[in-house]
C-alpha cells in the first residue's frame, strides 16, 4: 500500500529521529550506487503496477468473473515481501523503540483496521475492472489525487493552496469527462449500467485509497512515529494478512469458490493459462509492493506517490498496445488533464518539501547554537 507525506505542520524533528537509522544506511552508498537503487525501485513499481491492472484486465477478458478472487489477488502474495524484509532488516535499536512504544493490542487493532479496508477498496477496485476498459480504468484511478488533497486537509491538517485546488479542479473536470464518454470501448457484453457502476466503484476506490493514505500518514506520526524500511515493511506485511483473511471469508461465503472450477476450465486460453494469469498477477502486486517501500526508504514517501501515480498515466498506453483499446479524443484530453492536475499537485508537494527541509535545517542550527 502506498504510504504518505509529512504535513507542513509536523514537527521534522519527528520523523528526523524516526528515519535516523535509513539514513544513515543510505550515506554509507556511493552515488552511482544510490541511484542504482532508486532505478531499480522505480522499476519494480511501475512494471508491477502495469503488469497488475494488465492482467487484471486479461483475466475477465478470458472468461474470468470471480470479483472475489481478484480482490484475493491483490494481497495474496504478501509473504514475498519476507525476503526484502528479511535482507534489508532495521538495526536492532531502531526495532526495539519501534516494539517498546506502542502496544501489541493497539499494533493488532491498526492492522486488522486498514486490512479490512483495504480488502474493502480492491473489491472496489475489481468491480471497476471487471466494468470498464483498462485504460478508462486507470484515467478514473488517477482522480485519487484529487481526494488525497482533500483527505488531507481535514485528516493531516494539510494546506489547501491554489495549486492543489487547481489540481482538485482539473482531476474532477478529467473524471468528469470520462463519466459522460460515451463509453464506446466497454468490454463485450457490459451495459451501460454496468459501465457506470464500474465507474462508480473505481471513483470509490479511488476516494477510499486515498482515506488509506492519510489514515496510514497518521498511523506513521503520531503512532509507529518512525518510518524505517522495517516499519514500513511491517505495515504491509501484516495489513495485507487481514485484508487476504477478510478476502478469503468473502469468496467463500459468497460461494464464487464453487465456480473456480468450471471458471478454469472455460478460461480462454486454457487452464494453464488461467492460473499463470492468477500467480503472476498476486506476483505482480507484489513487485509493486516492493518498489513502493523500497523508493519511501530509499528516497521518500512523496516521492514514491509521485511515481506510482505515474503509472496510471503509463498503463492506458499500454492498454492501447495489448487490448487495442480505443484511445478516442476524449480519453486523451482527460489523460493530458490527468497529468496537468498530478504535475501540479505534485509541484505544491515538493514547494512544501522544501519548506519543511529549511525548517529542519534552521532548528539544527539554533540547536548548535545553543550548544
Amino acid at each position: 500500500m502506498q504510504l504518505s507525506v509529512l504535513s507542513d505542520n509536523e514537527d521534522p524533528s519527528v520523523v528526523n529521529n524516526g528515519a535516523q537509522s535509513s539514513l544513515s544506511q543510505l550515506t554509507k552508498l556511493k552515488r552511482w550506487q544510490w541511484w542504482t537503487l532508486v532505478v531499480i525501485n522505480i522499476c519494480f513499481l511501475l512494471i508491477g503496477q502495469v503488469v497488475a491492472v494488465i492482467l487484471g484486465r486479461f483475466y475477465y477478458d478470458q472468461g474470468g468473473n470471480s470479483t472475489w478472487l481478484a480482490t484475493l489477488i491483490q494481497t495474496i502474495g504478501f509473504p514475498i515481501l519476507f525476503i526484502p524484509y528479511f535482507l534489508f532488516p532495521s538495526s536492532k535499536k531502531s526495532s526495539n523503540t519501534s516494539s517498546t512504544s506502542v502496544s501489541l493490542p493497539v499494533l493488532f487493532l491498526i492492522y486488522l483496521v486498514i486490512g479490512v479496508l483495504i480488502a474493502g477498496d480492491n473489491m472496489l477496485y475489481s468491480v471497476g475492472l471487471l466494468y470498464l476498459s483498462a485504460s478508462t480504468y486507470s484515467l478514473i484511478c488517477a482522480t485519487q489525487l484529487a481526494f488525497n488533497a482533500i483527505f488531507s486537509y481535514f485528516i493531516n491538517s494539510q494546506k489547501f493552496t491554489a495549486l492543489i485546488f487547481n489540481s482538485v479542479v482539473v482531476l474532477t473536470l478529467s473524471a468528469s469527462l470520462l463519466a459522460i464518454n460515451d463509453d464506446s470501448d466497454k468490454p463485450n457484453g457490459v451495459t451501460s449500467r454496468k459501465y457506470v457502476l464500474g465507474f462508480v466503484a473505481t471513483l470509490s476506490a479511488s476516494a477510499l485509497y486515498a482515506f488509506l493514505l492519510s489514515i496510514m500518514q497518521v498511523t506513521f506520526q503520531k503512532v509507529l512515529k518512525k518510518e524505517t524500511f522495517s516499519v514500513v515493511l511491517e505495515l504491509q506485511i501484516y495489513t495485507s494478512f487481514f485484508a487476504t483473511c477478510v478476502s478469503l471469508v468473502g469468496l467463500f461465503a459468497s460461494g464464487e469458490w464453487r465456480t473456480l472450477g468450471g471458471e478454469m476450465g472455460g478460461f480462454g486460453k486454457g487452464g494453464a493459462a488461467y492460473m499463470m494469469t492468477l500467480v503472476w498477477t498476486a506476483v505482480a502486486w507484489q513487485v509493486c509492493s516492493v518498489g513502493v517501500v523500497g523508493l519511501i526508504f530509499v528516497v521518500s514517501s512523496l516521492f514514491s506517490n509521485v511515481i506510482s501515480t505515474l503509472s496510471l498515466a503509463l498503463t492506458p498506453l499500454a492498454a492501447v498496445v495489448v487490448f487495442h483499446d480505443e484511445m478516442n479524443g476524449v480519453k486523451v484530453i482527460a489523460m493530458l488533464m490527468g497529468l496537468w492536475g498530478f504535475s501540479t499537485y505534485i509541484y505544491q508537494n515538493y514547494l512544501d518539501d522544501e519548506k519543511a527541509k529549511r525548517i529542519s535545517a534552521d532548528a539544527t542550527v539554533f540547536a548548535e547554537v545553543d550548544k
